[in-house]
């Protein structure tokens, strides 16, 4: 019984110490296995929260261990990451070396976000902004799209500080803007109730086969236009 208790917790530390070597990786600027230890703690940050309610051992504790472990993982990791693209940026285009640490306003956004989640009621069944982890993927897809795809003007652009800063400030206020965003929780085992879940996982995949890294940047950026888009859509259906 002890164990079941205390399951949840040591899920959620072992979150946390994915990110720490994440941080290691990227730090030495192996961002390949920084992203699979980022998805590695994604992956457990989902399981902590179903053996906590599985077990039916849901705690304040668990609830303060799991916003400070995604903080790490889903604020601090994108954050330096961003730094360390924009200190490494090909191109001087008259910026203080200092500017690359305004990347680390990813990390400042991550960490609004995360304390709002815990006192939004709102979110309980679907998300208002986009949630850390997404954000997360989308940051650290960007030094593997330089490194593994072909296209210059791909390089071009993330290579840009000017580019860099505006994808930075937008991945802040996107994590924190009031944008309802469909949920991919499946609550009714029927086709009619999740065609759009369906439907999105299908074209991720199809774009994750195609794009490889490239493709998890555009899943991030097609979830928030079809949320968007399906916003206006049920606004219009119920007028």
């Amino acid at each position: 019984m002890k164990i079941k208790k205390h399951l949840p917790n040591l899920i959620t530390l072992l979150n946390l110490l994915s990110g720490c070597i994440a941080l290691v990786y990227a730090t030495n600027a192996d961002f390949v296995a920084a992203f699979y230890f980022v998805c590695l703690g994604i992956f457990l940050d989902f399981f902590d929260g179903f053996f906590a309610r599985l077990f039916g051992v849901s705690s304040p504790l668990g609830l303060q261990l799991d916003s400070l472990a995604d903080m790490v993982t889903s604020g601090v990791v994108p954050g330096f990451v961003m730094f360390l693209m924009m200190k490494s940026s090909q191109h001087e285009l008259g910026m203080h070396p200092a500017w690359a640490y305004l990347g680390f306003i990813i990390t400042l956004g991550s960490c609004y976000r995360l304390a709002n989640f815990n006192i939004d009621t709102r979110q309980t069944d679907s998300f208002i902004g986009l949630p850390t982890p997404a954000n997360t993927l989308f940051i650290l897809s960007l030094p593997l799209i330089i490194q593994y795809q072909d296209s210059l003007l791909v390089l071009e652009l993330l290579t840009n500080q000017w580019v860099l800063l505006f994808i930075t400030l937008c991945s802040a206020f996107i994590l924190n803007a009031e944008i309802p965003l469909f949920s991919l929780k499946i609550k009714k085992f029927n086709l009619k109730d999740n065609v759009l879940q369906l439907l999105f996982v299908l074209l991720s995949l199809l774009l994750l086969v195609v794009f490889n890294y490239l493709g998890v940047a555009l899943v991030i950026v097609f979830y928030v236009l079809v949320s968007v888009v399906n916003n206006k859509w049920s606004k219009k259906g119920i007028s």
